[in-house]
């Protein structure tokens, strides 16, 4: 039996972003077999995924953070900026709770991890569609033990913008690779680099990359 137009269209549109064409393949299986949930528009690359959702205006958008070009976090930020009501789950490896504050700074409703079961994606998306904020049970728990316990992190007095240059250059790329990467000015990199590392109170790209690595950022 074919669906009736009015049933088709109380489904959850998605827009799915990452860069791994089999991630997307089979993320995108489980969404298209759960009722009520269709995937209309999938993207490889930040850029992509702000094109996709100006054309296609998803319900939501399931948006990795290591992706090519812009990034996942500039990426949400400047979907937020186009659309203040764009509702972001972030869908992520990274697990360390400074990745979750930057993503809910820049605009996300919602953060999971890709270790999570897929059951909780699409509750996620549901929770989200209606309003809701969502975070992964053990993020959250983690989330409000560090408040309990007054822990902050160096990174917020960070931008968005200023985080996501401070892991590339936590990295080991220097302001032209980032430049080029991010279509941006030399110029306007080696600004937000002199920004950051006053910030930090740093001097050095060794020092960037040791307080990544201190805070979970960077793994080794």
């Amino acid at each position: 039996m074919s669906e009736r137009p009015e049933e088709r269209s109380r489904k959850i549109s998605i827009l799915l972003v990452d860069d791994h064409a089999v991630v997307r393949a089979g993320y995108s299986t489980l969404l298209q077999h759960t009722a009520n949930i269709e995937v209309i528009a999938e993207a490889d690359n930040g850029q992509s995924a702000l094109r996709e959702f100006i054309d296609k205006k998803p319900d939501i958008v399931i948006m990795d953070l290591s992706l090519p070009g812009i990034g996942g976090l500039e990426a949400i930020r400047r979907i937020i900026a186009r659309d203040p009501d764009a509702k972001i789950l972030v869908f992520s490896m990274h697990e360390d709770t400074v990745f979750v504050e930057q993503a809910l700074q820049a605009g996300a409703r919602g953060y999971i991890t890709k270790s999570s079961a897929p059951e909780v994606l699409v509750e996620a998306v549901r929770k989200i569609a209606s309003g809701d904020i969502f975070l992964d049970a053990d993020i959250a728990q983690r989330l409000a033990f560090q408040k309990t316990r007054g822990r902050n992190t160096p990174f917020e007095t960070l931008s968005t913008r200023e985080f996501e240059i401070f892991c590339l250059l936590a990295e080991g790329l220097n302001v032209n690779d980032i430049s080029k990467r991010l279509s941006l000015s030399y110029k306007t990199v080696a600004n937000y680099s002199t920004q950051i590392k006053n910030k930090l109170d740093v001097s050095t790209a060794a020092e960037l990359a040791r307080i990544a690595i201190r805070h979970g950022v960077i793994k080794i």
